[in-house]
């Protein structure tokens, strides 16, 4: 059973503010900021939620493996979706203990997997610093990059209603970007287009990822469901996607060609500009239920092979 802890440590004597790491240890996802607002004419002082990000370095056995530039909550949930979407692991039962440690610097999870799982991680290079919403920084080999993403298996097609009301409810959902405006958010949404679980931070990968554990941890089955994403449908978040073997993945805004290709060869359904009560379905439309059956359209070039 994965143990969740959170460890505060005696604090150091904080830096002052002209420390460069100011006010990085022990922040809340919003914070509001004075700022000053002009037109050129008239200038006026005000006050606004801003978005909050901070280094999160990521440990496996006690070896640093990746420092992800994240928004500070939801941390545990981002270590196992993280861990469990890039397939550092295959089950949950595979993660052991996670504890998160917070220092004045940033934070770090420490994360415990099976011996074998940390011998081949040791062997993928990664040790760089990833920028807020990076899915993919410090990846050296583009076979660590484009990974083969599983076969979905669609039992039965997902109402396109639902899918409308999973955008709609989603966006209630956003309480962070509702102060800030510079959120991402992600959501996994049963068959009826309900929100269950919804997830927001300043990367829209990392969005996925705590939405993953999230999902992850309270024993759900994501293949019961589908993915909402209030971003472009880059291919990492299509590789995210299948790792979890969820078969469908709408955005509000366009995918690229490559998240198409690869959403094709995995069975997913990819639905982008998704906005109110229209959408583009890029692969699988068979995989949406509308009033009018969806045909004609022609498969990309399968460039990526399927796994079982």
């Amino acid at each position: 059973m994965t143990m969740i802890a959170t460890a505060r440590p005696t604090r150091p004597a904080r830096p002052g503010p002209e420390h460069p790491m100011f006010e990085l240890g022990f922040v809340r996802p919003v914070k509001h900021r004075d700022f000053v607002r002009t037109g050129g004419k008239r200038t006026e002082s005000l006050t606004a939620g801003v978005a909050e990000e901070i280094p999160v370095a990521l440990v496996y056995n006690e070896a640093p493996h990746a420092v992800m530039m994240a928004t500070p909550a939801d941390l545990e949930d981002f270590a196992v979706g993280f861990t469990l979407s890039e397939q550092i692991v295959e089950n949950m039962s595979d993660i052991g203990n996670v504890l998160v440690v917070q220092r004045e610097e940033g934070t770090q999870l420490f994360i415990e997997i099976p011996e074998d799982a940390a011998r081949l991680l040791a062997c993928r290079s990664r040790g760089l610093v990833g920028r807020t919403g990076c899915g993919l920084c410090g990846v050296a080999l583009i076979g660590d990059a484009l990974r083969p993403v599983p076969t979905m298996v669609l039992r039965e097609p997902f109402d396109f209603d639902a899918v409308v009301r999973a955008e709609r409810e989603l966006q209630d959902a956003q309480r962070w970007n509702r102060e800030t405006g510079s959120m991402h958010a992600a959501a996994w949404a049963d068959r009826d287009g309900a929100v269950i679980v919804a997830r927001e931070d300043l990367g829209r990968h990392n969005a996925v990822d705590k939405v993953i554990g999230a999902l992850a941890r309270s024993g759900r089955d994501p293949s019961e469901g589908f993915l909402v994403v209030t971003s472009r449908a880059s291919y990492e978040l299509v590789q995210k996607a299948g790792v979890a073997r969820i078969p469908l993945l709408a955005a509000i805004s366009r995918p690229t060609g490559l998240a198409i290709r690869m959403a094709d060869a995995a069975g997913m359904t990819l639905v982008g500009l998704l906005r109110g009560h229209s959408a583009n379905i890029y692969s699988h439309p068979e995989g949406i239920q509308t009033e009018d059956a969806v045909t004609g359209l022609d498969s990309p070039p399968e460039y990526f092979p399927r796994c079982p």
